[in-house]
């Protein structure tokens, strides 16, 4: 994964796209580095269920995509365009998804990058028992065991 999104989608022109990214690096000091899709016929929108039910027809929700480096669609993320998203949580998740793809672990909720991980459930019963003898593994019980990477 590149970043929390390959490309975002506006309901608006190329020329909206180029003023916001000037905005954005003059009033922020903060590059985009993420190409920005016009959608002004809002086939985008549509295809990704981005059109909230009742609003205007160009008023698009906040939706936040996570595509991993072979194209595949990993998390979708909505807001409501009355409220901003959080970039630390969707650059935890990233994050946290990197981790378990490398390591073939899961992570605990707000986990962060050094904390304890989830590990797979044991495949059998001696496998369960040296598990719980080694200290390597924080058990709540033989199946539900965290260690560090």
């Amino acid at each position: 994964m590149r970043g929390p999104a390959q490309a975002a989608s506006w309901i608006d022109s190329h020329y909206s796209h180029v003023a916001w990214v000037r905005n954005i690096k003059e009033k922020f000091d903060v590059e985009i580095g993420f190409p920005i899709i016009a959608d002004l016929s809002m086939q985008v929108a549509k295809a990704y269920g981005m059109i909230q039910p009742g609003a205007s027809d160009t008023s698009a929700v906040r939706a936040t995509f996570v595509i991993d480096p072979q194209g595949v669609l990993r998390a979708m993320l909505y807001y409501p365009m009355s409220n901003g998203r959080s970039i630390d949580e969707i650059l935890r998740l990233v994050k946290a998804m990197q981790t378990s793809d490398a390591y073939k672990v899961a992570t605990p909720e707000n986990w962060q990058p050094g904390e304890k991980v989830i590990v797979p459930p044991p495949g059998s019963v001696e496998e369960a028992n040296a598990r719980v003898a080694s200290g390597e593994y924080e058990c709540v019980d033989w199946y539900f065991c965290k260690k560090s990477l």
